[in-house]
């Protein structure tokens, strides 16, 4: 069995996740016993150790240049730590003795997810500092529907430590659905988001020379969220909406391209292939160069949105699935109500040519205004908000 199938396992059969709980957590609880803390040693894990990418990131080159930080050992969590080179500081492989013993060790961990592996244990005197990896459409934690097949930590969904918020939205959702603590969040903004609220002309036009595309042409980013129900026989997920994109050529070629961007939980798409219309932009590293190379936003019911308002550029919902997404997974607003939408290939292709992404678009800044309160320096915040905890 491979190690692909065996966490699918896992994580969608109650049986192997109880057992895998237990026995996991009394494990590492067991090892904390033998390990000592390390008060200079600043962990980093962005997607389950999927990515070097995100809030982690942007957190992690900030402390880079801050003096405050000179004498802390970072180590970056990864699933495969030979596929990525870091400016500074150390790797160590997820799911391993090396990791765990990292993380009981560390004085703070830093992630947009969680660390635990979908266990329970802390370290020996950590301060978690979790920016989460968006605001919620999707219900989250313990708000999912019953009967949803999405992962979760067993018993109550909590995070420990501060959680960094983009708006009152942000805190009012997450306090409920992970039991935290109003008061431990911090309405800063994503770190990650820093750079969109400060790109330039001159910086989107850069990224669309690095990606190829014409600079004549507009660029749409199509962009949708996992369905967790959706899977093949190997309980890998998968992505197949309503698309011909030879049509969408047909309709729009002659003004766009299009950035195809499948979430990084899908294991298998449409099977895109690039042409002068298309790119499959999924394994890209950087979500914040497509989304500041692009002109226009197509997706469902992503919390990319959320980030995508910053700059104020059309935003489009293709909800195909619109009920089916709300009984299985629930939602905590009905995003057609806040943007445009089309639940059709035909009327989305319609929204498109009526869509004008010259000018700024009063109804992305509506729904900025409404839950995207706080971004610009959220990195530098951060990082104080670190150096306050635990080194003065």
């Amino acid at each position: 069995m491979s190690k692909l199938s065996l966490i699918n396992r896992v994580k969608y059969s109650r049986t192997f996740y109880t057992l895998y709980y237990y026995i996991g957590s009394w494990a590492v609880g067991l090892l904390k016993l033998f390990v000592k803390a390390d008060d200079k040693l600043i962990v980093f894990s962005c997607f389950g150790g999927r990515k070097y990418d995100d809030s982690p990131k942007a957190i992690y080159e900030a402390m880079l240049q801050d003096a405050r930080f000179a004498g802390c050992r970072l180590v970056w969590a990864f699933m495969h730590p030979d596929g990525y080179q870091l400016p500074q500081g150390e790797k160590v492989k997820i799911d391993t003795l090396a990791y765990y013993k990292t993380l009981l060790q560390a004085r703070v961990w830093v992630t947009n997810s969680s660390m635990l592996r979908g266990l329970y244990f802390t370290g020996k005197h950590t301060f978690q500092l979790n920016t989460w990896h968006g605001s919620a459409i999707k219900r989250m934690g313990d708000d999912i529907n019953s009967g949803n097949t999405s992962f979760g930590i067993k018993g109550k969904s909590k995070i420990k430590g501060v959680m960094l918020a983009q708006g009152q939205y942000d805190v009012e959702v997450f306090s409920r659905a992970f039991h935290t603590p109003v008061e431990n969040f911090r309405v800063i903004g994503l770190p990650r988001n820093d750079e969109l609220a400060h790109a330039t002309k001159e910086r989107q036009a850069a990224i669309k020379q690095k990606l190829v595309l014409s600079t004549e042409k507009k660029v749409i980013l199509y962009a949708p969220t996992f369905r967790e129900y959706d899977k093949d026989g190997g309980k890998n997920v998968v992505l197949t909406p309503p698309i011909n994109f030879r049509l969408w050529q047909e309709r729009l070629g002659m003004n766009y391209v299009l950035l195809f961007r499948a979430h990084y939980e899908v294991a298998r798409v449409m099977g895109v292939e690039d042409t002068d219309f298309v790119k499959d932009v999924s394994a890209y590293p950087s979500l914040n160069d497509l989304i500041l190379a692009s002109d226009l936003l197509i997706s469902d019911y992503s919390s990319i949105f959320f980030d995508y308002a910053i700059q104020g550029k059309p935003m489009l919902c293709y909800v195909y699935d619109y009920d089916k997404y709300a009984e299985k997974r629930g939602m905590y607003f009905d995003i057609r109500q806040q943007l445009p939408s089309a639940e059709s290939e035909e009327d989305l292709l319609k929204l498109i040519e009526q869509t004008d992404v010259s000018t700024e678009s009063g109804i992305t800044r509506q729904f900025q205004r409404r839950y995207v309160t706080a971004y610009g320096d959220a990195a530098q915040q951060s990082i104080d908000i670190i150096h306050e905890a635990i080194l003065t």
